[in-house]
């Protein structure tokens, strides 16, 4: 069962979800995680997922699901973890459920740019892979979801995940063609995403923090939440 808890914030926030279709998610693992995340963004997928076993705990939330890959495959430092789904694409949600079944999630249908509120205990770990570059708005803008996530962490607790930035090292024109493609169609919007925007809005909200270049992908974690900080939104 999925519980809906608010509505769309954006008209963008809409576009950049909708696009996944049971067709597009059908293709969505050889396609994104396979051609696309190996020879595209340069950052394959094992590094995505060798960075989530790396902070996911027994008692987990995991926001923009996919097809629910990644908790299908991390190893959880529990038999029974108490796992926690949110999307804004209802049909993400039933497939990423379906798929890791066996550990009863729940689901909630929300938007992540408005307040969050899940029936759940405080969290130990949220991810949010390839989340922030399908949001609207500057990562400035974006930064209200880790005001949010603060809510319901708990103080030794992890928010990780990793996103596609628009400035790379080694850039090449597959990469930058098909990333005008995604920001021209609204399914991506990072034109103005770059490593030190990053780094900035968590290190403004979080004690700890670690940002790991792969490709054009960024794969980060924050955890110590500062009670003070000045918003960047």
């Amino acid at each position: 069962m999925i519980k809906t808890q608010n509505p769309p914030s954006h008209q963008d926030t809409i576009a950049g979800q909708s696009v996944y279709s049971p067709s597009v998610l059908a293709l969505y693992d050889w396609w994104v995680l396979g051609i696309s995340n190996q020879w595209i963004w340069k950052c394959p997928t094992r590094h995505l997922l060798d960075h989530f076993n790396r902070h996911v705990s027994a008692n987990h939330l995991d926001i923009g699901v996919g097809t629910g890959y990644f908790l299908d495959h991390v190893q959880f430092p529990s038999t029974k973890p108490r796992l926690t789904l949110v999307d804004l694409n209802p049909t993400c949600l039933q497939v990423a459920a379906k798929r890791v079944a066996r550990y009863k999630p729940a689901s909630y249908r929300l938007d992540i740019l408005q307040p969050l509120t899940i029936d759940a205990p405080s969290l130990e770990s949220i991810s949010l892979n390839y989340v922030l570059h399908c949001l609207p708005g500057t990562l400035q803008t974006k930064a209200i979801i880790f005001d949010h996530l603060k809510t319901v962490l708990t103080p030794g607790g992890v928010i990780f995940g990793s996103t596609l930035l628009h400035d790379c090292d080694q850039p090449h024109w597959i990469a930058e063609r098909l990333m005008k493609t995604y920001n021209a169609k609204k399914i991506f919007s990072n034109e103005e995403d770059h490593e030190e925007g990053l780094r900035t809005i968590l290190t403004t909200r979080f004690a700890k923090v670690s940002i790991e270049r792969k490709g054009y992908a960024a794969l980060f974690s924050a955890s110590n939440p500062l009670d003070n900080y000045t918003s960047l939104t």
